[in-house]
């Protein structure tokens, strides 16, 4: 299968001196990307052309983080005004409820929802597993496999419930054998490690306040035994700074590092409370941070310290996290937060449209482990996303690559995930969103006990 993108007003090249050169085309060999040129297309036989005039071609935006479950939860009434810790105490009790329909009707809006924002890769940190149900994985891959995202499902685990003296519901806990058990058994039947893989499987304990330290060094044991990723939150509030302190004598960071998981294969959620000394750490050891900013912002967590987390070598991405947080899954919009709350912070020079959105591809990338996705280079994975200039939203922008996150986030034109076009003109083709959306928004009442 080969496929034509042509006459683009402005192809992304985000290495290059401004990010981006005109009037190019892209040429898409069997999944991947064969050339990416400037000037007029080749003379040549494509089984499908693709006109991008009026157009922006990004890279496929890559998500490092998210609670697909959540967007049946969008602004949940007891939780509008909450930090981190009611929020969660608010919510546990909602977790509890969820069966495999509404894991199904989750994950299936975070995914389209993603894609419709110029997303291609994602993960997700589903890690509230009731007892006996480990099939919500399952029903994930399943789920991301029909709408055609490339997907790192993201083992979470809860164990620490209120009866050891966690913070969950005990209902929304499993015990820790079954969770070591289970993430065996996804290993070997879900992760791909081939370089275009469209599943990857990471071991992802809830948090430090949430599961064990033997957990911890557990999944981090068996990750390396099996060559896959960590994830977990970390320092993402002061209240868990103290918790650390005060339970285990250590902050965030030592403790990280006690349980063996400072190292390259690590990428951390939110990553906020850091001090001078814990950057140089983690750069040092090349942790990833998936940066959050909305979810941060919406809970009065604080602010990543991107730049210095940057300069100090570890790889950052962008994560949209839980839309009951968010309360979105529009990676574009994301990435315009990312970019803004730098600049409200550190000045109107600290970050570039460029920097935002290589960090919302190649950075996501290198967060995944993933060396075949985030730029739009020969030989690597054929995900595109083509935006175009003529919403109303982008009318009379003079710099099309800066349009994207200064002008207001619109829905992608065409995206192409491994080559296939699963959008077009605007609308996602692998999924009916009249069926799933009012089925979603019944289920999402029932679970909030709403009658609007």
């Amino acid at each position: 299968m080969r496929t034509l993108i042509r006459d683009a007003t402005a192809m992304a090249d985000l290495d290059r001196e401004g990010g981006w050169f005109p009037g190019g085309y892209l040429v898409i060999e069997d999944g991947w990307i064969a050339r990416v040129e400037e000037g007029a297309p080749p003379e040549e036989e494509f089984d499908r052309v693709i006109s991008a005039r009026d157009c922006v071609v990004l890279p496929g935006l890559v998500n490092t983080h998210h609670h697909f479950i959540q967007t049946l939860n969008r602004c949940y009434p007891p939780a509008l005004n909450s930090g981190l810790r009611q929020w969660l105490e608010a919510l546990y009790p909602v977790w509890a409820k969820f069966e495999p329909e509404h894991v199904h009707l989750g994950t299936t809006v975070a995914l389209a929802e993603l894609l419709l924002s110029g997303c291609t890769t994602t993960c997700d940190h589903h890690c509230f597993v009731p007892r006996g149900g480990s099939g919500h994985f399952e029903i994930q891959v399943e789920a991301a496999r029909e709408l055609g995202m490339r997907f790192h499902v993201s083992r979470g685990s809860t164990t620490i419930g209120e009866s050891k003296g966690g913070l969950a519901l005990d209902a929304n806990c499993e015990e820790e054998d079954d969770v070591l058990a289970d993430c065996e058994a996804l290993l070997a039947r879900h992760h791909d490690p081939a370089r275009g893989a469209m599943t990857r499987v990471a071991l992802s304990p809830v948090s430090l306040f949430g599961v064990s330290r033997e957990l911890m060094r557990q999944s981090a044991e068996m990750a390396r035994r099996h060559g896959v990723r960590l994830h977990t939150h970390l320092a993402e509030t002061l209240d868990e700074q103290m918790f650390c302190v005060e339970t285990f004598g250590m902050r965030p960071v030592d403790l990280l590092e006690d349980c063996g998981w400072m190292s390259s294969d690590v990428w951390l959620a939110h990553g906020i409370h850091f001090n001078d000394d814990e950057v140089k750490r983690l750069g040092e050891a090349g942790v990833g941070v998936a940066h959050c900013p909305s979810s941060n912002m919406r809970l009065g967590s604080g602010v990543a310290r991107v730049g210095d987390l940057r300069a100090a070598g570890s790889p950052i991405g962008v994560g949209v996290d839980g839309s009951a947080s968010n309360d979105s899954s529009h990676m574009l919009a994301e990435v315009r937060q990312a970019l803004l709350l730098q600049r409200v912070i550190h000045g109107a020079d600290a970050m570039t449209v460029q920097e935002a959105l290589r960090l919302a591809t190649a950075g996501g990338a290198r967060c995944l482990g993933r060396d075949d996705v985030g730029a739009l280079k020969p030989g690597l994975c054929a995900d595109v996303a083509i935006f175009s200039l003529e919403d109303i939203g982008y009318s009379g922008a003079g710099d099309p690559l800066a349009a994207m996150l200064l002008c207001a986030p619109s829905r992608v034109r065409t995206l192409l995930v491994n080559g296939r076009v699963v959008v077009e003109d605007g609308q996602l083709l692998t999924c009916d969103l009249t069926k799933v959306l009012p089925e979603h928004r019944k289920r999402a009442k029932e679970l909030q006990g709403v009658a609007f």
